[in-house]
């Protein structure tokens, strides 16, 4: 047993070092790239840089058969994106109070979530269960959609969410009124109710319980309470955006996307997967809302859970 749980040390530690190798990759050709392309406009230079990225990230991902390498790209590049629009413009002492919070609360939301990846991969050898449902599906075609569909989607979604808050943080001119407060407002909500769900699911998982999927807490209220939390920080970063006074119509596609890639995607692979693993999962979903939490409806039907 102990044999084993070195092995497991190992094998993580090997991972996160090829995974370290690879981001670090990344970074030295976009920073060898960057000077090639840096008298064009900062969006056409972090679009440039971040599909660059992604390519090197996918050919690590290729090079050790594992589509999870690209995992933390979501959580990594928006406060790198951010840094560098804000001071490709000013320096450090000329940063505004928006600035400030929109940078500390984007970076908080960024080291959390990373350190939750962390917390949760387990190495070289460990593939989100998605991808392996990808393989089986697609089989020859799967680097194809893994390249499409893993690495190149995801890093367009994420691109969009940081363009709807380019204007706020680049545009802005003076102090912060009603919807800038909102907007933080919502912004924070987002990060606490994301911190606050996932931090439930991982006490749930760590504990035995009656129940066979965790139906408590925030999870009462919605089934994807992390995923809420998720969306509400990138409509607060777009919220930003709307105050100002002329209106960038670019900015909408941002919290468009995110929504809809969490209503019509994540959130029906989640469910189909619970529903075949998860006895009582079905008058879990009649009963509760998908992403934003409300109250849950009456039980009409017998809910029966399988003991663990």
């Amino acid at each position: 047993m102990e044999s084993l749980e070195r092995k497991r040390k190992s094998n993580k530690r090997t991972g996160l070092l090829i995974c370290l190798f690879a981001y670090v990759t990344a970074g030295i050709m976009v920073w060898l790239v960057y000077d090639a392309i840096s008298i064009f406009h900062p969006l056409f230079i972090v679009i440039t840089l971040d599909i660059l990225a992604t390519l090197v990230i996918f050919l690590f991902s290729l090079m050790f058969n594992n589509s999870s390498l690209y995992d933390p790209y979501w959580s990594i590049v928006p406060p790198i994106v951010m840094l560098f629009w804000v001071f490709n413009e000013q320096t450090l002492g000329a940063l505004t109070l928006m600035q400030i919070l929109i940078l500390s609360t984007v970076i908080f939301w960024s080291l959390r979530l990373t350190l939750n990846w962390l917390t949760r991969w387990r190495g070289i050898k460990d593939e989100d269960w998605r991808y392996i449902s990808f393989r089986f599906k697609y089989q020859e075609q799967y680097w194809i959609v893994s390249l499409a569909g893993i690495h190149l989607f995801p890093t367009l979604i994420v691109f969009f969410g940081c363009l709807s808050v380019f204007p706020a943080l680049v545009l802005h001119e003076g102090t912060m009124g009603l919807m800038e407060w909102i907007a933080i407002a919502v912004l924070i909500a987002g990060v606490m109710i994301e911190t606050i769900a996932d931090l439930q699911l991982r006490r749930f998982n760590r504990e035995k319980s009656k129940s066979d999927f965790q139906d408590g807490g925030l999870w009462k209220y919605s089934r994807h309470p992390n995923y809420f939390g998720e969306v509400l920080f990138w409509v607060g970063l777009f919220l930003f955006s709307t105050g100002m006074e002329d209106f960038y119509w670019w900015i909408l596609p941002g919290p468009v996307f995110m929504i809809l890639m969490f209503y019509t995607i994540s959130i029906p692979m989640i469910d189909r997967r619970m529903l075949r693993r998860r006895t009582g999962y079905r008058d879990y979903i009649k009963r509760t809302s998908a992403m934003i939490p409300m109250p849950p409806k009456k039980h009409t039907e017998p809910s029966f859970t399988m003991m663990k």
